[in-house]
């Protein structure tokens, strides 16, 4: 097989993967859902990984790839205040609840919450993806934190994992409640704390110049 089929066969695999585990959960998500909804054969699945939880590790790397592209590119990112940004964040996130409940909820979350203590090697992929997407958050939260509230107590790395740790919460309340409302309530609470935690009048009172 040419290497360029066999990239888009490991690519059909691993999209597959994203939509069927979202959907059923990683135990409830066999190999045979995946190749089904990939449109590859079980031979090709074991070309391209060992197992299941070989996929699964695969998965986790790949989504981290995918949405580290999304987040990337989101508008949030053109505001030139940190406070701004960070804000313009939890908005974002608040904006793309939209359609079933596997097409906005978190691949590493739900397989996090399955897979913690029976896989390590999934539980560390899915660690670096969630913490890697808070790094970047931190950023942005550590510059605000420098202009509006040098003197608080806590830190930036804690506030953008609190951020995931709502986020993901959010998630498991959307699936409880079979429906993104509650989730966007959550996210809309995530926000006010974040305004309450910078002062965010006094802070736009300074960044003014007031």
């Amino acid at each position: 097989m040419p290497p360029e089929l066999k990239h888009e066969t490991k690519v059909k695999l691993l999209n597959a993967a994203l939509s069927v585990i979202r959907a059923k959960g990683y135990q409830a998500a066999r190999v045979e859902d995946i190749c089904e909804a990939a449109g590859v054969t079980k031979g090709g699945f074991f070309h391209h990984f060992k197992s299941k939880e070989d996929l699964a590790v695969s998965a986790a790397n790949f989504w981290a790839e995918m949405t580290g592209q999304f987040f990337a590119g989101a508008p949030y990112h053109h505001h030139a205040d940190p406070l701004d940004r960070v804000l313009g964040y939890i908005d974002f996130r608040k904006d793309i609840l939209r359609g079933e409940i596997p097409e906005f909820t978190c691949l590493v979350g739900t397989m996090v919450q399955e897979a913690y203590a029976t896989n390590p090697a999934i539980r560390e992929a899915c660690d670096a993806s969630i913490s890697g997407h808070a790094a970047i958050i931190e950023k942005d939260i550590a510059e605000a934190k420098r202009l509006y509230a040098p003197d608080a107590a806590w830190t930036p790395e804690s506030l953008a994992l609190h951020t995931q740790a709502v986020i993901q919460g959010a998630f498991i309340l959307a699936k409880a409640r079979q429906g993104p409302a509650i989730a966007a309530d959550t996210i809309d609470h995530l926000r006010r704390y974040v305004e309450l935690l910078f002062n965010r009048n006094t802070a736009e009172r300074k960044h003014h110049g007031q």
